[in-house]
């Protein structure tokens, strides 16, 4: 099965050993990974502002360079749920475009989603023995349906201590420009949020999106909240070489 990566902007410019760790578990479950260099940024960012002729440029774009794409995974449910539910409002006065848009949902998953619903991964030879926690992103839960995959993924890690985390599916804050736009605001839901993460006593805190785990170690690092901020794709990549080493020992 051939997968390319949509790495998205946050992850390009900030976080590109996310990317890497999806590649590497893609690959160690039998995947022919490909990254197309011509992709751009989804449009959200222009889109959400009311820029639309802006992001429909850029969307274009990423039509372009996904278009020969077998499958196309991401490690952002935001960024794929831009795909998912506003490229065929942005292409909807152009019928080909239209098309193609359909066509580039129909293909592209958010990276927890294309391992339970199309690699049906159901057993992963993976180990990770630490206390772990998750938080539900909202535009992934919300917006593209993202639910039990990820946790589905973490409990088949042996010997993984996973907590619950209270009011788990609540805000952290980010929503890209909300954050800047009412700063206050997003400051006063990351702290409920960190209060939250540090109750369960984790040393790890999973998520399934940059933009809000980036927001929330910003919260926990300025409250000295030692626990560190892993991608889903970052902790499986983990858990899988730790399961490589046992099984060589």
């Amino acid at each position: 099965m051939k997968a390319s990566l949509f790495i998205t902007c946050l992850g390009d410019q900030l976080f590109p050993e996310v990317g890497m760790s999806v590649v590497r578990v893609l690959r160690r479950l039998g995947c022919d990974v490909d990254f197309p260099t011509t992709q751009v940024c989804c449009g959200q960012p222009a889109f959400n502002t009311g820029y639309r002729d802006e992001a429909r440029v850029v969307a274009r774009g990423l039509l372009d360079a996904f278009e020969h794409s077998e499958y196309v995974v991401s490690p952002s449910g935001s960024c794929t749920g831009m795909i998912h539910h506003y490229y065929e409002e942005l292409f909807r006065d152009d019928l080909e475009l239209l098309e193609r848009a359909r066509q580039f949902r129909q293909k592209t998953y958010e990276f927890s989603q294309f391992l339970r619903n199309v690699l049906n991964v159901r057993e992963l030879p993976a180990s990770f023995s630490e206390p772990v926690t998750y938080h539900a992103s909202c535009h992934g839960s919300r917006l593209l349906g993202v639910r039990d995959e990820p946790l589905a993924l973490l409990r088949q890690v042996s010997g993984i201590d996973l907590r619950p985390l209270e009011r788990c599916e609540d805000c952290c804050g980010f929503g890209g420009t909300f954050s800047v736009k009412l700063s206050d605001l997003s400051a006063a839901m990351a702290d409920e949020k960190v209060t939250h993460v540090a109750a369960t006593g984790a040393r790890y805190l999973v998520g399934t999106d940059m933009g809000c785990l980036m927001n929330i170690a910003g919260r926990m690092q300025r409250r000295r909240v030692e626990i560190e901020p892993l991608h889903l794709a970052q902790l499986l990549d983990r858990a899988l070489a730790n399961g490589e080493r046992t099984s060589e020992a």
